[in-house]
Protein backbone atom coordinates (compact mmCIF):
# COMPACT_ATOMS: atom_id res chain seq x y z
CA UNK A 1 0.00 0.00 0.00
CA UNK A 2 1.37 3.51 -0.84
CA UNK A 3 2.87 5.61 1.92
CA UNK A 4 0.17 8.30 1.50
CA UNK A 5 -2.58 5.76 1.51
CA UNK A 6 -1.71 4.46 4.47
CA UNK A 7 -0.95 7.74 6.55
CA UNK A 8 -4.85 8.98 4.76
CA UNK A 9 -6.45 5.71 6.41
CA UNK A 10 -4.81 6.46 9.90
CA UNK A 11 -6.23 9.87 9.95
CA UNK A 12 -9.78 8.67 8.86
CA UNK A 13 -9.62 6.29 11.83
CA UNK A 14 -8.20 8.74 14.26
CA UNK A 15 -11.77 11.08 12.90
CA UNK A 16 -10.85 12.74 10.42
CA UNK A 17 -14.13 13.15 7.51
CA UNK A 18 -14.36 14.82 4.23
CA UNK A 19 -16.95 17.50 5.53
CA UNK A 20 -14.93 18.87 8.68
CA UNK A 21 -13.57 21.78 9.27
CA UNK A 22 -9.85 22.73 8.78
CA UNK A 23 -7.92 22.89 12.02
CA UNK A 24 -6.55 25.11 10.70
CA UNK A 25 -7.53 27.81 7.94
CA UNK A 26 -5.10 30.96 6.64
CA UNK A 27 -6.52 33.49 5.60
CA UNK A 28 -5.26 36.65 3.24
CA UNK A 29 -2.29 36.69 5.74
CA UNK A 30 0.36 39.73 4.58
CA UNK A 31 3.30 40.80 6.61
CA UNK A 32 5.85 43.44 6.04
CA UNK A 33 8.86 44.49 7.57
CA UNK A 34 9.05 47.98 7.09
CA UNK A 35 8.47 48.60 3.29
CA UNK A 36 9.03 45.10 2.41
CA UNK A 37 6.51 43.10 1.77
CA UNK A 38 7.10 39.43 2.43
CA UNK A 39 4.05 37.43 2.14
CA UNK A 40 1.64 38.81 0.68
CA UNK A 41 -2.44 37.52 0.83
CA UNK A 42 -1.62 33.91 1.84
CA UNK A 43 -4.80 31.85 2.08
CA UNK A 44 -4.71 27.95 2.25
CA UNK A 45 -6.49 25.29 4.56
CA UNK A 46 -5.03 22.36 6.49
CA UNK A 47 -7.73 19.92 7.69
CA UNK A 48 -7.08 17.37 10.49
CA UNK A 49 -4.80 14.78 9.53
CA UNK A 50 -3.41 15.99 6.65
CA UNK A 51 0.28 16.40 5.89
CA UNK A 52 1.38 20.31 3.56
CA UNK A 53 4.24 20.37 2.56
CA UNK A 54 5.46 24.10 1.25
CA UNK A 55 8.85 24.47 -1.06
CA UNK A 56 9.64 27.38 -2.52
CA UNK A 57 13.25 28.64 -3.26
CA UNK A 58 14.92 30.62 -0.27
CA UNK A 59 13.58 33.93 0.70
CA UNK A 60 10.08 33.55 -0.78
CA UNK A 61 8.45 33.84 2.35
CA UNK A 62 8.25 30.10 3.70
CA UNK A 63 9.78 30.07 7.02
CA UNK A 64 7.97 33.72 7.98
CA UNK A 65 4.33 32.15 6.89
CA UNK A 66 5.22 29.35 9.66
CA UNK A 67 6.21 31.72 11.98
CA UNK A 68 3.32 33.60 11.97
CA UNK A 69 1.02 30.41 12.35
CA UNK A 70 1.82 29.62 16.05
CA UNK A 71 2.63 33.93 16.19
CA UNK A 72 6.46 34.03 16.36
CA UNK A 73 6.19 36.93 14.15
CA UNK A 74 3.20 39.11 14.48
CA UNK A 75 1.11 39.08 10.91
CA UNK A 76 0.58 42.43 9.54
CA UNK A 77 -2.89 41.64 8.48
CA UNK A 78 -5.46 38.82 7.93
CA UNK A 79 -6.72 35.90 10.25
CA UNK A 80 -5.27 32.27 11.16
CA UNK A 81 -7.97 30.61 12.47
CA UNK A 82 -6.93 27.80 14.23
CA UNK A 83 -9.01 24.94 16.19
CA UNK A 84 -12.18 27.45 15.47
CA UNK A 85 -10.21 30.92 17.02
CA UNK A 86 -8.93 33.66 15.21
CA UNK A 87 -5.25 33.69 16.94
CA UNK A 88 -4.54 36.68 15.58
CA UNK A 89 -7.01 38.77 17.80
CA UNK A 90 -5.75 40.64 21.14
CA UNK A 91 -5.86 39.00 23.91
CA UNK A 92 -5.18 35.62 22.58
CA UNK A 93 -3.11 33.43 25.20
CA UNK A 94 0.20 32.93 22.39
CA UNK A 95 1.64 30.01 25.07
CA UNK A 96 -1.89 28.34 24.89
CA UNK A 97 -1.35 27.92 21.27
CA UNK A 98 2.05 26.96 21.05
CA UNK A 99 1.34 24.10 23.58
CA UNK A 100 -1.25 22.99 20.48
CA UNK A 101 0.86 23.92 17.54
CA UNK A 102 4.80 22.25 18.44
CA UNK A 103 7.32 23.64 15.72
CA UNK A 104 10.78 21.64 15.21
CA UNK A 105 13.12 24.23 14.00
CA UNK A 106 16.21 24.00 11.29
CA UNK A 107 18.46 24.62 14.83
CA UNK A 108 18.16 22.15 17.32
CA UNK A 109 18.15 24.84 20.45
CA UNK A 110 18.67 22.04 23.13
CA UNK A 111 19.51 22.71 26.41
CA UNK A 112 23.56 22.04 26.76
CA UNK A 113 23.64 21.78 30.25
CA UNK A 114 21.09 19.11 30.15
CA UNK A 115 20.61 15.23 28.84
CA UNK A 116 18.25 14.29 26.47
CA UNK A 117 15.67 12.79 28.84
CA UNK A 118 15.81 16.34 30.52
CA UNK A 119 15.65 18.46 27.45
CA UNK A 120 12.51 16.39 26.98
CA UNK A 121 11.43 17.12 30.44
CA UNK A 122 11.57 20.35 31.24
CA UNK A 123 8.89 22.32 28.98
CA UNK A 124 6.40 19.73 29.83
CA UNK A 125 6.88 21.04 33.75
CA UNK A 126 7.49 24.47 32.95
CA UNK A 127 4.61 25.04 30.38
CA UNK A 128 1.94 22.21 31.29
CA UNK A 129 2.83 22.02 34.84
CA UNK A 130 3.17 18.09 34.77
CA UNK A 131 4.68 16.50 37.60
CA UNK A 132 7.86 14.78 37.70
CA UNK A 133 7.08 11.65 37.36
CA UNK A 134 4.51 12.47 34.37
CA UNK A 135 7.33 14.03 32.61
CA UNK A 136 9.33 11.57 32.66
CA UNK A 137 7.51 8.76 31.70
CA UNK A 138 6.58 11.18 28.93
CA UNK A 139 10.12 11.84 27.94
CA UNK A 140 11.19 8.48 27.87
CA UNK A 141 8.11 7.34 25.23
CA UNK A 142 8.87 10.29 23.26
CA UNK A 143 12.42 9.56 22.80
CA UNK A 144 11.65 5.46 22.40
CA UNK A 145 9.15 6.68 19.54
CA UNK A 146 12.54 8.94 17.93
CA UNK A 147 14.23 6.01 18.38
CA UNK A 148 16.86 7.15 21.32
CA UNK A 149 15.76 5.29 24.08
CA UNK A 150 19.22 4.21 24.63
CA UNK A 151 20.66 7.73 24.11
CA UNK A 152 18.76 9.44 26.68
CA UNK A 153 21.37 10.42 28.87
CA UNK A 154 23.36 11.79 26.61
CA UNK A 155 24.08 15.90 26.59
CA UNK A 156 23.44 17.57 23.29
CA UNK A 157 27.43 17.49 22.35
CA UNK A 158 27.58 13.94 22.53
CA UNK A 159 24.56 13.26 19.96
CA UNK A 160 25.07 13.53 16.57
CA UNK A 161 23.38 16.26 14.90
CA UNK A 162 20.22 13.92 13.09
CA UNK A 163 20.14 12.97 17.18
CA UNK A 164 19.72 16.51 18.15
CA UNK A 165 16.97 17.33 16.02
CA UNK A 166 15.22 13.83 17.08
CA UNK A 167 15.70 15.02 20.65
CA UNK A 168 13.88 18.00 19.35
CA UNK A 169 11.32 16.34 17.86
CA UNK A 170 10.82 14.30 20.72
CA UNK A 171 10.50 17.55 23.11
CA UNK A 172 8.06 18.88 20.53
CA UNK A 173 5.69 15.60 20.85
CA UNK A 174 6.04 15.74 24.54
CA UNK A 175 3.99 18.49 24.83
CA UNK A 176 0.35 16.74 23.36
CA UNK A 177 0.16 19.09 19.91
CA UNK A 178 -2.27 19.08 17.46
CA UNK A 179 -0.80 20.16 14.48
CA UNK A 180 3.17 20.09 14.05
CA UNK A 181 5.36 22.74 12.31
CA UNK A 182 8.91 21.72 10.43
CA UNK A 183 10.81 24.70 9.40
CA UNK A 184 13.47 22.98 7.31
CA UNK A 185 14.57 20.83 10.07
CA UNK A 186 16.99 18.54 7.91
CA UNK A 187 18.90 21.79 6.54
CA UNK A 188 21.49 21.71 9.17
CA UNK A 189 22.21 18.49 8.90
CA UNK A 190 25.29 16.16 6.89
CA UNK A 191 23.38 14.12 4.26
CA UNK A 192 24.25 11.09 6.42
CA UNK A 193 22.08 12.38 9.04
CA UNK A 194 19.01 13.37 6.92
CA UNK A 195 17.53 9.79 6.58
CA UNK A 196 16.65 9.17 10.15
CA UNK A 197 15.11 12.27 11.04
CA UNK A 198 13.16 12.12 7.43
CA UNK A 199 11.67 8.62 8.75
CA UNK A 200 11.10 10.38 12.02
CA UNK A 201 8.66 12.55 10.13
CA UNK A 202 7.35 9.76 7.83
CA UNK A 203 6.13 8.29 11.09
CA UNK A 204 4.45 10.73 12.59
CA UNK A 205 2.10 11.98 9.18
CA UNK A 206 1.60 7.81 8.52
CA UNK A 207 0.20 7.77 12.70
CA UNK A 208 -2.74 10.85 11.63
CA UNK A 209 -0.14 14.12 13.14
CA UNK A 210 -1.07 17.08 11.15
CA UNK A 211 1.63 18.53 9.69
CA UNK A 212 3.07 21.60 7.98
CA UNK A 213 6.51 20.97 6.30
CA UNK A 214 8.50 23.85 4.40
CA UNK A 215 11.57 21.98 3.16
CA UNK A 216 13.56 21.20 0.39
CA UNK A 217 13.33 17.43 0.21
CA UNK A 218 11.23 16.26 -2.98
CA UNK A 219 11.52 12.74 -2.19
CA UNK A 220 9.46 13.82 1.12
CA UNK A 221 7.05 15.94 -0.49
CA UNK A 222 6.70 13.33 -3.45
CA UNK A 223 6.08 10.27 -0.85
CA UNK A 224 4.22 11.67 2.18
CA UNK A 225 2.73 14.86 1.52
CA UNK A 226 -1.43 15.02 1.15
CA UNK A 227 -0.71 18.56 -0.90
CA UNK A 228 1.88 20.44 -1.75
CA UNK A 229 1.75 24.51 -1.41
CA UNK A 230 4.81 26.20 -4.23
CA UNK A 231 5.66 29.28 -2.75
CA UNK A 232 7.58 32.22 -4.28
CA UNK A 233 8.34 35.92 -4.05
CA UNK A 234 5.92 35.97 -0.58
CA UNK A 235 2.57 34.36 -2.59
CA UNK A 236 1.37 30.88 -2.99
CA UNK A 237 1.84 30.47 -7.13
CA UNK A 238 0.37 26.84 -6.70
CA UNK A 239 -1.12 24.05 -4.85
CA UNK A 240 -2.17 20.16 -5.16
CA UNK A 241 -1.41 16.99 -4.74
CA UNK A 242 2.27 16.48 -5.01
CA UNK A 243 1.17 14.20 -8.76
CA UNK A 244 0.22 17.66 -9.67
CA UNK A 245 2.63 19.52 -8.82
CA UNK A 246 5.75 17.67 -9.51
CA UNK A 247 4.62 15.98 -12.66
CA UNK A 248 2.17 18.86 -14.06
CA UNK A 249 2.85 22.11 -12.60
CA UNK A 250 0.75 24.93 -14.09
CA UNK A 251 2.46 27.90 -12.95
CA UNK A 252 5.85 28.71 -15.09
CA UNK A 253 7.95 29.52 -11.80
CA UNK A 254 7.69 26.53 -10.20
CA UNK A 255 8.19 24.58 -13.68
CA UNK A 256 11.72 26.40 -13.58
CA UNK A 257 12.45 26.08 -9.99
CA UNK A 258 11.73 22.11 -10.01
CA UNK A 259 13.74 22.31 -13.04
CA UNK A 260 16.52 23.72 -10.90
CA UNK A 261 16.16 21.01 -8.00
CA UNK A 262 16.39 18.25 -10.70
CA UNK A 263 19.56 19.68 -12.46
Amino acid sequence: MAETEQRKQAAAGAGSAAGEEPILSIRHLSKRFGSLEVLKDISFDVRKGEVVVVLGPSGSGKSTMLRCLNRLEEPTSGEIIFEGDDICQKGVDVNDVRKRMGMVFQQFNLFPHLDALHNVMIAQMKVLKRDRAEAERIAHAELERVGLAEREDHYPDELSGGQQQRVAIARALAMDPHVMLFDEATSALDPELVRGVLDVMRELAQGGMTMIVVTHEMSFARDVADRVVFMDGGVIEEQGAPEEIFEHPRSERTRAFLGEIAS
